[in-house]
């Protein structure tokens, strides 16, 4: 992406460290009406906002604590710069370009690489509860030699995060974004592409209302988890 490379040392105070990984959360930016609309109900709206930038907040801290990676936000809409910078500071802000999903992660994760990353990730912000190790492992598996893609699966059949070391286009052009055949197209392709991939554990994001109460159940199980989010469910009445 033009400018990025200028942007993460403007950030940063220092040379961008090209042998790091760039960790790139795919982000919308927090209104009412434009995120977690299948929550609404039981939401309201702007509750509904509200818990995503809770979302948006814990995976920014999952980000920023990550070794070996540098910390960048994908956004959109293109005017939500002011609205992200002051949530991710020390971060680099970068629009999403493109028509959907697919073109959207093609031009994040390219942009990356061609600013002179080795390697690339996009992991998405619906999944607060996401396990810190997980991104560190697909941070450490781009770090080495052996794997080209890596995957983390979701249970309903899409992936939470994606990490590429080279452009690969076909792996998301003409993708039924959204549903259950997401993962298995991309693992397909990918074989077909010669690429070695590599899967990481599966997690559930949070998309519906049952999705919602299985959030407060995990939290209950999980002190330490997602702060953010597990501090707005506690003072939310239904």
């Amino acid at each position: 992406m033009p400018g990025l490379r200028a942007a993460v040392e403007h950030l940063t105070g220092a040379r961008m460290s090209v042998h790091k990984v760039a960790v790139a959360i795919m982000a919308k930016v927090p209104r009412p009406g434009a995120v977690k609309t299948r929550l609404c109900p039981p939401l309201l709206a702007d509750e509904a906002a509200a818990l995503y930038r809770c979302f948006l907040l814990d995976k920014i801290a999952s980000v920023g604590a990550l070794a070996n990676a540098h910390p960048v936000i994908a956004y959109t809409p293109e005017d939500a710069h002011a609205e992200l910078k002051d949530l991710a500071p020390g971060f680099a802000l970068v629009a999403q370009q493109g028509p959907d999903l697919g073109a959207r992660l093609h031009s994040t994760l390219g942009g990356l690489l061609g600013s002179g990353y080795p390697a690339a990730i996009a992991v998405d912000s619906d999944t607060p509860t996401l396990p810190l190790d997980f991104l560190q492992r697909a941070v450490d598996l781009l770090s080495r030699p052996g794997s080209d893609v890596v995957l983390g699966p979701t249970e309903d059949g899409g992936y939470y995060l994606i990490g590429i070391r080279a452009v690969h286009r076909e792996l998301f052009e003409d993708v039924p974004w959204s549903t259950s055949e997401v993962l298995d197209i991309t693992l397909r392709r990918a074989a077909r592409t010669g690429l070695h991939v590599t899967c990481l554990p599966s997690w559930f994001d949070v998309d519906t209302a049952d999705d919602l109460e299985r959030l407060r159940a995990s939290l209950a199980a999980t002190p330490a988890a997602a702060r953010q989010t597990r501090g707005w469910l506690e003072s939310w009445q239904h």
